[in-house]
This record gives C-alpha cells, structure tokens and sequence, in this order.
C-alpha cells in the first residue's frame, strides 16, 4: 500500500486563532499529528473578524492575493495572510475579504442571528483555497476539508477543478458540521454553486430544506470518504448508503494513529480495484 503523502486540511476553525471547540482542536492538532507522520501539509481556514491579526502575527502574502473570485454574478478579491504556529512548526493560511470576513463572526453575528450570505462565503472560501493551491503549484494527495464551510470542496474538486494538474488524482475527506444552525437554503443558491462543471442538479435528492443539513449531505455525497467529528447516525447511514468510507469519531491523542491509515486507504482505493480488474 502506497503512502498519500500530501496532505491539505481545508478547516472551518483552528485554536488559537478562534474559541475552543471540538472542530477547533481538530483543525489545530490533526495536521500536526499527520506532519508528525513524515506526511507534508499545508493549512487553511478563513481570516474571521474575530482574529486578531496583530497578536497573532498575520501578514499578507502579496503574490498569492490579487485575483477576484465571482461567486452569484459579484466579484469578491482574494486576500492570502499567513501565519505560524511554532510549537508545532506549522504556517497556516487565511482567507480574507472584506465582504466576507472582515468585522464578522463565523457562522452568526453578535445577536446570534445566522448571516444571510453564509452560503456565499463557504464558495468563496472553497474556491479561495484551490485557487492558491494552483498558485502555491503543490498536488496534494489528499484533502481533509472540514465543517461547512468547507463543504463546497468535494463538489468542485469532482466538477469544476476535476481537469485541473494540481487535483486530477488527489481523494476528498469530509467532516461534516457539527453545529446546529437553522437558516433555510437561500433562493439565489443556483448562483452561488454554479461554477464551471459545478450546478444545481448537485442538491438534487438530498432531501433537505436547510443550509447547512444541505451542505452536510452534498459533502458527503462528493467526497471519497468521510471523517466523523461526532457520532450523527443519519449521516452515517447517509455516508454507508453510497458507499462512502466512514472513520467514526476518535479521541485528539489518537488522531496520529487512525487518519493516516485511513487517508492511505482511501489513496490506494482505486489502485487496488485496478489490480483487482487485471
């Protein structure tokens, strides 16, 4: 069995940069214990209003920032800070925009009321990403996309991005989100996922009336398997219904241990159904 040896975590949250939460620790300490494997990675998560960028060291990266991504017909510039975590020896990459991010909270606003555009911003941050993959020239193996915000990921990356060299053979994880939020789909989503292969027809038979239950299941239906925060049994019987391989929840200490074997599982899938044909 091959090793998949590049490894790009697409997270919603990481500590210190945000609270503490589940999905938090699990964007801060899954990296470093994969790193930790002799695997290379490479980080990502959004540049919320709530980060403070003078405390935590965070500077713009010119040559990666500059293009404008058009997510609904609007055109959105892409700004690239970076920073460091160096106890773990590990440089994390933000997205920022002005529309998106600055003077906002993640998923509500100080009242608790869910943002409007929350669909918008998960695009934008999927599509913000892969596009500085391709700057950065780095394949990754696999990508570990988490929450939902980064639920756009296995969608485009099988559609929009599917020619492209830098993911033609790479696997997709998911994780869905764990947070409960109630906002419905909103009216103009046929905008927001259009891009290039990418449509509507996507959503088409999940079955649900709310954003982000929504965009739990068209992660899952996407990806190439599926990496459990908590135990959710619908999206488990979801996930197992098409055929999607599932890692149930497991403890931050053994993180080193089970995503490694199971990212090499889901790399080598494919090779071993063609050895199996011949």
């Amino acid at each position: 069995m091959t090793k998949a040896k590049k490894i790009l975590f697409i997270t919603q949250e990481m500590v210190p940069f945000v609270p503490e939460t589940d999905m938090a620790q699990m964007g801060r300490y899954l990296p470093q214990a994969v790193q930790e494997k002799s695997r290379e990675i490479r980080s990502f998560m959004p540049k919320w209003g709530t980060i403070n960028e003078r405390r935590n060291q965070l500077h713009e990266v010119i040559r990666l920032s500059g293009i404008n991504i058009v997510v609904d017909d609007t055109d959105h510039p892409l700004v690239i800070k970076v920073a460091s975590i160096t106890a773990a020896r590990m440089q994390i990459y933000f997205i920022d925009n002005d529309d998106f991010f600055e003077k906002r909270k993640m998923a509500t606003d100080d009242a608790g009321k869910e943002y409007e555009d929350n669909a918008e911003r998960a695009a934008f941050y999927a599509r913000g990403v892969l596009e500085t993959i391709k700057k950065l020239r780095w394949s990754p193996d696999i990508i570990h996309c988490q929450g939902w915000m980064g639920s756009f990921v296995p969608l485009f990356i099988k559609t929009a991005y599917a020619e492209e060299p830098s993911y033609r053979d790479c696997k997709v994880i998911f994780t869905p989100s764990t947070q409960m939020l109630s906002a419905p789909i909103p009216q103009n989503m046929d905008g927001i996922i259009t891009f290039r292969g990418a449509t509507i027809s996507a959503t088409r038979g999940l079955g649900e009336k709310k954003l982000v239950p929504m965009l739990n299941k068209l992660g899952i239906k996407y990806a190439d398997g599926i990496g459990f925060l908590a135990k959710n049994e619908e999206l488990t019987s979801f996930a197992e219904g098409l055929g999607k391989p599932c890692l149930q929840p497991v403890s931050v200490e053994d993180y080193g241990i089970h995503y490694p074997a199971f990212y090499d599982m889901i790399w080598n899938i494919d090779k071993v159904e063609e050895e199996e044909e011949h």
